[in-house]
């Protein structure tokens, strides 16, 4: 089994999160999804969805990490002991998937440093002031580079998730889980339209 570990905060965007496991949840005999955060416990989205999580502490096989944005990254960018564990999971780890400003908080570990990376398009300057060395792409839906994939805002994330699966298994498999979960697929990863 894969471990498929999101890593989540208070305000986090609750489709941010949801989306992407719909998607990967479609995949059990692959994938183990797990929620933690930084001490564990429960979590609130800034939708007041509760959530239970363990503490990031806990993961031993970061396999994958999926890091939500939301609100609450406007207090983790300055959360030094959250952005360490974080930068060591993602080192770890063999892929790390970001949606909406979660890519703010990668970047703030310094790991996107040269890379490319695209974020909410209505955060971006603030997500883009979080480290200007990252090579930011203001139009794509969603950016592959390297172990790194990260999307534009809320919605984006399910298509960049969809995506992940297409990589790693075969864009059949994408497409039966898309119309699965009656979800239009917009594939066109360089275009996103709410640019």
């Amino acid at each position: 089994m894969i471990n498929f570990n999101v890593v989540l905060f208070n305000d986090f965007e609750t489709l941010d999160v949801f989306g992407p496991i719909e998607v990967i949840g479609k995949l059990d005999k692959y994938y183990k999804i797990e929620n933690y955060a930084e001490k564990g416990g429960i979590i609130r989205s800034n939708q007041n969805v509760r959530v239970e999580t363990l503490p990031i502490s806990d993961i031993i096989e970061p396999d994958i990490l999926l890091i939500p944005g939301g609100f609450g990254t406007r207090n983790e960018v300055n959360n030094q002991e959250f952005l360490q564990h974080l930068r060591e999971l993602s080192m770890n780890a063999k892929f790390v998937l970001t949606v909406c400003t979660g890519s703010a908080l990668l970047a703030k570990t310094g790991l996107l440093k040269n890379m490319k990376a695209t974020s909410n398009k209505m955060a971006f300057d603030w997500v883009v002031e979080q480290d200007n060395e990252v090579n930011w792409i203001r139009e794509a839906r969603w950016v592959h580079d390297g172990k790194y994939y990260t999307s534009s805002g809320v919605s984006a994330g399910i298509d960049m998730t969809l995506g992940f699966v297409s990589d790693m298994m075969g864009v059949e498999i994408a497409e039966k889980i898309a119309k699965g979960i009656e979800y239009i697929w917009n594939r066109d990863k360089d275009n996103d339209p709410f640019c």
